[in-house]
């Protein structure tokens, strides 16, 4: 992606002003001459340079898919939903300490060649060790619901030349996926903050692949301390027609991650058919 033409014209003001050499060493005694108007000068630059970027980002980032099902033809959760947390949700050192993502892409079976959605992708720890791992046959969708997320993941992604991420803005209801278009899923830490779970589940099935996996990490805490009880997790999905595979309990205290099959042709129901999981003990 490449910045608007405007840097390149503030970094050649900046330059003239400082009085920089055609080596763009500063000649000294006219930078301290100058003094605090250049610094100010230099910092409105910036200023420029990182608003300019950002609408440059924000521009290549929306929905990647026309709307599915309206959130108000489903039923709403009834424990507590949780509010959405920093994009950082630990060191990243720490993470790879505990083979967080490792783990993941074994157990799931995630290979080179591969369409992942890393759905909810905040930070971009999943979508960047993703990438390396699909290779460039295969490409990673980060999905969330927030831009400016997206946009700071995009500004990423360009720092390490990664080329084969996608960004998917996402509703609270819908993740506006292309149909047919991942060969896995993962929502990591998480599906407790997802507003309309139940709608977010039905509009995501479209977009996976027949075959597709969905992995979902989290912790066994109730919802409002940002986990999601096992058997929370399964009657919720349940009820929109996913198929409970196998749960696995992670290493270094990464809590559990649950495997499950999309609901395929007479297995999708309808949004009318779906009951909401009532409020369980813990769910709290």
């Amino acid at each position: 992606m490449k910045l608007p033409v405007t840097f390149n014209l503030v970094d050649i003001t900046v330059g003239r002003h400082l009085g920089l050499t055609r080596t763009g060493q500063p000649r000294l005694n006219q930078l301290r001459m100058l003094g605090r108007p250049v610094m100010a000068l230099a910092r409105a630059a910036t200023l420029v340079v990182a608003f300019s970027a950002t609408r440059a980002y924000s521009a290549d980032i929306g929905y990647l898919a026309p709307p599915g099902v309206a959130a108000n033809e489903f039923p709403s959760p009834q424990r507590p939903v949780a509010q959405i947390a920093s994009p950082r949700r630990s060191a990243e050192e720490h993470r790879d300490a505990m083979d967080e993502a490792g783990q993941i892409a074994r157990l799931l079976e995630l290979k080179p060649g591969m369409t992942v959605g890393d759905i909810g992708a905040g930070s971009g720890y999943h979508t960047v060790r993703l990438s390396h791992l699909v290779g460039t046959a295969g490409s990673v969708v980060a999905q969330d619901v927030r831009r400016d997320y997206l946009i700071e993941l995009a500004r990423r992604t360009e720092l390490l030349k990664l080329t084969n991420v996608k960004f998917a803005l996402g509703e609270p209801h819908d993740p506006r996926l292309p149909a047919s278009s991942l060969d896995a899923a993962i929502l990591v830490h998480m599906y407790h903050e997802i507003a309309q779970p139940y709608a977010f589940l039905y509009n995501l099935t479209p977009a996976l692949k027949r075959g597709a996996r969905v992995g979902i990490v989290d912790l066994e805490l109730p919802t409002s301390q940002h986990g999601t009880p096992i058997e929370l997790l399964r009657c919720e999905l349940s009820a929109v027609g996913y198929r409970a595979v196998t749960t696995y309990k992670l290493a270094g205290g990464g809590g559990y991650l649950a495997v499950f099959s999309p609901p395929e042709g007479a297995g999708r129901k309808s949004p009318r058919d779906i009951v909401a999981c009532g409020d369980r003990a813990g769910t709290r």
